[in-house]
């Protein structure tokens, strides 16, 4: 509702919006109908994850037709002008013969400032599948891939790259998005400034802590909001190149090294 309510006050640009409400069981989509009646409301049964979620909205907007698309999380909070800030970001890129651009609006955590979600660039030479954050500055950069928590992608961009790839159900699918854009003669850049706030996921309990028994760390790595190994494999065979089934493997054996040396250490 938060989310909502910063659209409704954005400047200077028209929204429709389109939410997938994935068989929540807490009142979402009564509150969104009584508050926001405009709302286009998606219904799924709970299978879809974040994925099959934004592929459902994405693709209702898409056979409308729109100037623009904002992928746009529900915990995502954005400043009064970020929207018609991203669009005049890519106009500006227009005016300078950069017009099949998608345009990443930086997120950052309220209560610290650190930047939390936003567009990557790639951490170093040897990993083709390792990113980090590119921080934002006053003038729009350059970036690789994104985080799908805010982008804007313009009618043009739409119409070459499609949707959200289907075989992804939770991860990797903004980050393929991003890559595939790329491939197709787009280009990806981080707004100025940023757009917004929204927390960091926690990674206690998930792929990523380290604490976790190897049986639950294995299951969470395995799962589909982790590095399902299909999923997975599709992304690195696409942009790890032809070495991608050593970076394919890579998470999974560090995981049992890292159990394997938590039980050595006992």
């Amino acid at each position: 509702m938060a989310c909502l309510e910063a659209l409704s006050q954005q400047k200077d640009i028209q929204c429709e919006i389109y939410l997938t409400d994935d068989g929540s069981s807490d009142g979402t989509s009564a509150a969104v109908r009584e508050r926001y009646p405009e709302v286009k409301l998606l219904a799924g049964d709970g299978s879809l994850f974040w994925v099959g979620g934004m592929r459902k909205a994405f693709a209702a907007a898409m056979d409308i037709g729109y100037d623009y698309y904002l992928w746009l999380n529900d915990d995502s909070n954005l400043f009064a002008d970020t929207v018609s800030q991203l669009v005049r970001t890519h106009q500006n890129l227009a005016a300078n013969h950069t017009q099949e651009a998608i345009i990443i609006g930086s997120l950052q955590d309220a209560a610290t400032g650190v930047l939390t979600y936003g567009g990557v660039v790639r951490a170093n030479s040897w990993h083709p599948l390792k990113f980090q954050l590119l921080t934002p500055g006053d003038e729009p950069k350059p970036c690789v891939t994104m985080n799908g928590n805010c982008v804007l992608i313009p009618h043009s961009v739409a119409a070459k790259v499609g949707n959200l790839e289907p075989k992804f159900i939770h991860r990797h699918a903004d980050y393929d998005y991003g890559l595939r854009a790329q491939q197709l003669g787009c280009s990806v850049w981080v707004a100025p400034g940023y757009a917004g706030t929204c927390s960091r996921n926690p990674k206690s309990g998930t792929w990523e802590d380290a604490n976790l028994p190897f049986s639950q760390l294995w299951k969470q790595v395995t799962g589909p909001k982790g590095l399902a190994p299909e999923e997975w494999q599709l992304f690195a065979r696409r942009h790890a190149g032809p070495l991608w089934y050593f970076y394919w493997l890579l998470p999974y054996v560090r995981v049992m090294g890292t159990s394997l040396l938590r039980k050595l250490r006992k």
